[in-house]
Formats: C-alpha cells, structure tokens, sequence
C-alpha cells in the first residue's frame, strides 16, 4: 500500500482545505495511498490532518499517523483525536535535537510514495525539502504534488 507525507510553511491557513481535499481524494481512489503522514508544527500540518480526517469519513479504510521528531521516550505524545497513531521514524538515533525535525521529514521523503507540500516562497526548510524531493523524483523514487500550484475551478 502507498503513502503520502505532507509538509508545508506555517503560516497555511483554510482556504487550502478545498484543494488539499481534492488531491487526498485523488491519491485514494486513483493512486491506492492508504497511509497519510503528518507533522504537528505548523498551520499547514494542521490543514493536511482536517483534510485527512475529513477523507477518512469517506474512506475509513485510510490511517492517519502524526510523526513525531522525537522519541516518545522523550516525551510522551498521546494519539491526537482522529489520527490511528503516532510515528517516530528509525534512524534518528544518534541525530541532534536540533536537527531532529529536519532529519525526520528526509526520512519520510526517503520512505514515502508521495509528497504533497504547500511551498510558496524560498526561504524555509519546506522548500530546502521540496528540492531534496526533487532529487527524489527524477530518480523515480518519489511524487510531488505542490498544492501551491493547484487551481481551483
């Protein structure tokens, strides 16, 4: 089964749910993604787990899991309402707190089937992961689909 994982600028607000909506639907029924990823530090994560748990009404066979940067031994994350669970990726180990979020978020692009980001402007890490994602999908081994640049009619 495929999967998606979504990052985006903070500053997203709900005008994008419309769009996000029509992607998520898409990605269900046309590309067979049933595992949907998302953060929980910013507007845009927010928007893409509403749209989420909106299409799960739709179709409850989908999950919705919240990835964490940091080891839940850390600090204990209860499972947000609406989400299956939570995430936290191997391979974060011996990474530095600092760098944690930056370093979960290429892990997901590594192990993810699509990307669906909402990136505006050039000045933050979702673009520096858009463009690693990039690398990703000349090789084939990722979808991107920036909201950004989606109509609506």
């Amino acid at each position: 089964m495929k999967s998606c994982f979504f990052i985006g600028h903070r500053e997203a607000d709900e005008r994008l749910l419309p769009r996000l909506g029509l992607v998520i639907d898409r990605l269900i029924v046309e590309e067979n993604v049933r595992y949907f990823y998302v953060g929980g530090y910013g507007g845009f994560d927010r928007i893409a787990a509403a749209a989420v748990k909106r299409a799960k009404q739709k179709y409850p066979d989908i999950t919705l899991m919240l990835v964490l940067p940091y080891h839940p031994s850390e600090r204990t994350v209860p499972t947000p309402n609406g989400f299956d669970g939570t995430y936290h990726p191997d391979g974060l180990e011996n990474t530095p707190r600092r760098n944690a979020i930056v370093r979960t978020n290429q892990i997901m692009v590594d192990t993810c089937d699509w990307l669906v980001c909402y990136v505006r402007h050039g000045a933050s890490n979702s673009r520096n992961l858009l463009e690693y994602a990039r690398w990703r999908e000349e090789k084939d081994l990722i979808q991107i689909v920036n909201i950004e640049k989606i109509e609506i009619w």
